[in-house]
């Protein structure tokens, strides 16, 4: 921290002594109410918070809206926002108590009070719909709003892990006078009091996002406006990037384009930097699912060439990766590759014919189109699936929508979908994805597995989680709800009058676009 705040004092100095500080710094101020554009291939599912549980989505609920709790950059733990305080009561991490800061008024005027936060985490569990976030709150078991100011949650079981997830998406605040209490709340507006209003909005094309001159949270103050613009797939994305139709490119350009960028580029900012975003390829394990016996399941992880896809279909932007928890997190380790640590045609056809199943085995493979490098990353896993005619598999790419609507539903028998952290801690790789009744719907459910999930968030101390998720890892390479593919690195380019990209997205699962900055 210290080199970084000599650096800024050398550079004023610099300025100061050539006499022409002042004059670099108007053009700047006089840019502060010009549009940045920023273009991305996130969808978004839901503009309403208890509907929608992607980076698309929450990317927009970390600008419009408010949770009691933030991340700041390169944080570990979560900090106030909404809330002036927050606390644990008592020593059994079951009950949290946060106290609102004043003066936060939705757009209509009306104050926000803890009647607004409650409404707001029952509605996420009461609506539980197919494709939101109740999952996350699956230890609480109610909540209380005991003043004007004042809200408890009250908790099934220890979860220190609480104020995490609190601070995501999840935990977006909405106005309950504007937000119905059953159902998802539809149209292209929201409410929220985030350090931007949602001025504008159309469906698959783009966000007009306008500084909130009444927001009072954890920012010292809101960015530039910013209109986020979506694109159908990679390809269209670069398009519009090379013809200099938006101002910043994040998630994402193709595999191609980004193994090509060069640092040193005067006419652009290339941030690179490391992820805890990771791909897998769940399977479905329930019952008439072809994939149902878990020799099968073993079989295709004897199959997968990782190093294979990350070399070719992406170039070496992604790292090929072994494991449920990416590195980087407490607990990472390697148990798919201990397991399997070569493919093996002839270790796969020995388990599939112990399970006494008919060859080809043949199976569905969907994924989400225009999700980076998704149709080429399906061919390629499907040419090392079906090496030595032990698979047969059937892929087919569906919109993001409906995508997710498949997998919830338990319609394909194998899917390959990117799970960005909700939070920096390793439980954000745990019951969203391999617990009983996870996000993604695979039909797994292990009790030693769900045990040590449990276990794990009943310490405060997170660095003393590190062994139950080793033995999580190590039951999900032997029961294979999923496979691992890859732990991406994280790119954003800018043009060059364009400062802060590398602040956008930082693992803490908070997409900052007030970072961005003319220079």
């Amino acid at each position: 921290m210290r080199s970084v705040r000599m650096r800024i004092l050398v550079t004023l100095l610099v300025l100061a002594v050539v006499g022409v500080g002042g004059w670099q710094l108007l053009p700047a101020q006089e840019n502060k109410n010009r549009t940045i554009k920023v273009g991305t291939t996130d969808a978004v599912t839901s503009l309403d918070p208890a509907g929608a549980y992607d980076a698309g989505s929450w990317a927009l609920f970390s600008n419009v809206f408010q949770s009691l709790l933030t991340f700041e950059p390169g944080g570990v733990q979560p900090v106030p926002d909404a809330a002036e305080s927050c606390t644990f009561v008592g020593s059994d991490l079951k009950t949290y108590r946060c106290t609102l800061r004043d003066g936060i008024n939705f757009p209509s005027g009306r104050a926000m009070t803890a009647e607004d936060v409650k409404y707001s985490f029952d509605r996420v569990k009461k609506i539980n719909s197919d494709v939101g976030p109740a999952s996350l709150f699956s230890t609480l078991g109610s909540v209380s709003a005991d003043s004007a100011s004042t809200v408890t949650f009250h908790l099934s079981s220890p979860d220190a892990t609480f104020p995490f997830k609190v601070a995501t998406g999840a935990g977006a605040i909405v106005d309950k006078d504007t937000y119905p209490a059953d159902s998802l709340r539809t149209g292209s507006g929201a409410d929220g009091t985030g350090p931007y209003k949602l001025t504008g909005y159309t469906k698959d094309q783009r966000a007009v996002l306008t500084p909130n001159t009444h927001y009072k949270g954890n920012l010292k103050g809101t960015g530039s406006p910013i209109e986020l613009r979506y694109y159908g797939d990679s390809q269209a994305l670069d398009k519009a990037w090379q013809n200099k139709q938006f101002d910043v490119a994040t998630r994402t350009l193709p595999p191609k384009v980004l193994s090509g960028l060069n640092p040193s580029d005067p006419n652009q900012r290339v941030t690179e930097s490391d992820s805890s975003e990771t791909r897998n390829l769940y399977l479905n394990t329930r019952a008439g699912s072809p994939l149902h016996d878990v020799r099968v399941r073993r079989a295709m992880a004897w199959l997968v060439n990782r190093e294979e896809l990350a070399a070719t279909v992406y170039e070496g932007t992604v790292d090929p990766l072994y494991s449920l928890i990416p590195t980087g997190l407490t607990g990472h380790t390697t148990s798919f590759f201990d397991a399997y640590p070569r493919q093996s045609t002839a270790k796969a056809k020995e388990l599939l014919t112990a399970a006494g199943v008919s060859l080809p085995v043949r199976f569905t493979f969907g994924y989400g189109k225009g999700r980076g490098a998704g149709a080429e990353e399906a061919a390629a896993l499907k040419k090392q699936l079906e090496a030595g005619g032990l698979f047969e598999v059937d892929v087919k790419g569906y919109e993001w929508t409906d995508f997710q609507k498949r997998w919830a539903a338990g319609k394909m028998d194998a899917w390959a979908v990117g799970w960005v952290a909700d939070y920096p801690d390793p439980d954000t790789f745990g019951a969203p994805l391999v617990g009983t009744g996870s996000t993604m719907s695979t039909g797994y459910s292990n009790k030693i597995v769900d045990n040590l999930i449990q276990d794990s968030q009943q310490y405060a101390d997170r660095s003393r989680v590190a062994q139950d998720f080793r033995a999580v890892q190590a039951g999900v390479a032997t029961d294979v709800p999923l496979i691992p593919l890859w732990q991406r690195k994280e790119y954003v380019v800018s043009s060059e009058d364009v400062g802060g990209g590398q602040y956008l997205s930082d693992g803490t699962g908070v997409f900052r676009l007030w970072q961005l900055n003319w220079i």
